[in-house]
């Protein structure tokens, strides 16, 4: 018998050997993290949730969930996920996420449903790379770049003058940075005023010259505006020529949308709020998006997030994935960035991230002259240092600010 035959039998063998013994879901545990606040009553604030699972021949997966003040309900919903996920295999993702749409009458309207889902596909894709030995990106499409371009987020904390505005964004250009985004409207929410507009402008304008008018300016609107004041801040922002304005109207108004569509010709990006494909591809045959903004933890995970990148791609709108909260986040989305054809930009929080959320995960790809590289390690790409993960449990409702929406960047209510 041939060398090559016998390698074939054996091949062979192996694939019945693991049909015979499928790989299970045998554990699972939620990690709420955070680090103590000094502020308020409550115990916790700057909160993460990871989700670690365990299979029957010891592979460990991590996912993460998004927090945003739904903390203790979106725990929960781990929970109620997994009950579909507990002995299952984590290779059948799609099997898997058919089997929780079933169950889960509220799946399509229910962020909590949404981002549990997300954070068991995104732990059993890890579990897969370590299956096969590759990295995500090399399951889902391969290598397509090795480099990820990037935008800061969070730089602004703390700035209030369009001096300090300006003072801040020369040092992250000079950190690398060809891309900023922040929100520059103060306490400015529905409408805005004469004075909120120049107050705008001349934040805007202070960015724009620091930084030379060599960075791009990305301008963060956080669906907080009505249709007619969202019009009158594109009027005024459309000189500084931005890369794309994000979430210019309240995200549920969506014929408001197509109304600023109509009125003006900025790019717009949205889709951090968006939780199914279906919706995605409202949005898309709409023609009310340019660049589309899903998050991998919000939409169902690698599985979803790729076909609505797909899909996205069918219709000329490049991905700007949304990436906000924690690092096993910025790994998985990193992942998928690396293997599509439709790729823009991607959002960072790196040079922003709290200490302990760096020090989370080994192996993160620094953001380095406004770049990152593509992990090749199994999986998401990075290892999740447990010691850190238990020094930082947390526990109970996170940190409420009743004079500040929790979706600002820290100390930036302000005019």
């Amino acid at each position: 018998m041939s060398r090559r035959f016998g390698s074939i039998l054996k091949c062979q063998k192996v694939r019945r050997e693991h049909r015979r013994l499928k790989m299970k879901i045998t554990d699972f545990e939620v990690y709420q993290l955070g680090e103590r606040s000094s502020q308020g009553s409550a115990t916790w604030a700057g909160t993460s949730i990871l989700l670690r699972l365990t299979t029957s021949d010891g592979t460990i997966g991590y996912g993460e969930a998004v927090p945003t003040l739904r903390v203790r309900p979106v725990i929960q919903s781990l929970h109620e996920v997994a009950r579909v996920y507990k002995g299952k295999d984590p290779l059948d993702m799609e099997l898997n996420i058919h089997e929780w749409h079933k169950h889960d009458f509220y799946l399509p309207v229910s962020f909590e449903s949404t981002t549990a889902l997300s954070a068991f596909d995104i732990a059993c894709w890890d579990i897969a790379g370590k299956h096969f030995g590759a990295p995500i990106h090399q399951l889902v499409g391969g290598s397509f770049r090795s480099g990820i371009r990037v935008y800061a987020n969070g730089w602004y904390d703390k700035c209030v003058t369009p001096e300090q505005f300006g003072t801040r964004a020369k040092k992250f250009a000079s950190m690398g940075y060809t891309a900023l985004k922040f929100d520059p409207f103060g306490t400015y929410y529905d409408s805005i005023n004469s004075k909120g507009l120049e107050t705008a402008h001349a934040r805007v304008k202070a960015v724009k010259e620091a930084t030379g008018g060599r960075v791009q300016l990305l301008i963060e609107h956080h669906g907080r505006f009505d249709p007619n004041a969202a019009i009158m801040i594109a009027k005024k922002l459309r000189e500084f020529d931005p890369l794309f304005m994000e979430e210019p109207v309240h995200p549920d108004n969506l014929e408001g949308l197509r109304k600023y569509r109509d009125a003006t010709d900025v790019r717009v990006a949205l889709g951090e709020r968006i939780l199914t494909k279906e919706q995605a591809v409202f949005v898309l045959s709409n023609n009310l998006v340019d660049y589309l903004q899903i998050d991998v933890t919000n939409i169902g995970g690698v599985t979803v997030a790729r076909k609505v990148a797909a899909i996205a791609e069918a219709y000329g709108v490049e991905m700007a994935f949304h990436n906000a909260f924690g690092p096993v986040q910025n790994a998985v989305t990193i992942e998928l960035d690396a293997a599509l054809p439709n790729f823009l930009i991607q959002e960072s929080f790196y040079d922003c991230f709290p200490t302990w959320k760096r020090e989370l995960v080994r192996d993160q790809s620094k953001v380095e002259n406004g770049h990152t590289a593509v992990p090749t390690r199994p999986g998401i790409g990075v290892e999740v240092d447990e010691k850190v993960l238990e020094e930082h449990r947390a526990e109970g409702q996170e940190y409420f600010n009743p004079d500040a929406p929790v979706w600002v960047v820290k100390d930036t209510w302000k005019d």
